[in-house]
């Protein structure tokens, strides 16, 4: 047996058929759809969760929840174990404050956060001064018995909601 001789069971691919092409074929004239109606006519499809006119289900149901998916605040989390492999690979320098800007500079984040947390998973033994918006306990502790310095930082506002004019006005002041 070889791939290039493998074929079908007989009749196990059946053409398409073919409809209105006269009675004797046994789909012509209304080809399948019955008589009259919408779905009879061509486009005639009804919109998923159209109810004849009746109010429908997703409209009777009331509205609930909420979702702060526009100002929500995303995080860049980096783990100890993760910090000292970088000191390790030298990617990173242990006289440098380590912060959101400079692990993008390095690559280890490209995308848009609005603060970086430092989690306590692993061992830390460089020395290292760092700035953050969050930090768990463990992470601090071990991060100061390495004799690093930890400082947490506020979160800054999101600057792409606010008004033109305000952004503005921001950019005039730092001019």
């Amino acid at each position: 047996m070889k791939l290039n001789t493998l074929s079908d069971n007989k009749g196990a691919r059946g053409l398409a058929q073919r409809v209105g092409r006269g009675i004797g074929s046994g789909v012509g004239k209304t080809c399948g759809r019955g008589q009259k109606g919408q779905k009879s006519r061509s486009g005639g499809k009804v919109m998923p969760g159209f109810e004849g006119g009746q109010n429908p289900l997703y409209r009777r149901l009331p509205i609930r929840g909420f979702n702060n998916f526009n100002f929500r605040k995303t995080f860049v989390t980096v783990n100890l174990s993760q910090l000292q492999k970088m000191v390790d690979d030298k990617r990173l320098d242990g006289k440098k404050t380590v912060n959101l800007e400079l692990l993008k500079e390095i690559g280890f984040t490209k995308k848009e956060h609005d603060g970086l947390k430092i989690l306590g998973s692993g061992e830390i033994s460089a020395k290292l001064t760092i700035e953050t918006q969050a930090i768990s306990k463990s992470a601090q502790e071990k991060i100061e018995k390495a004799g690093g310095k930890v400082t947490v930082a506020p979160l800054t506002k999101i600057e792409k909601f606010l008004p033109k004019q305000v952004l503005r006005r921001q950019e005039a002041a730092k001019s």
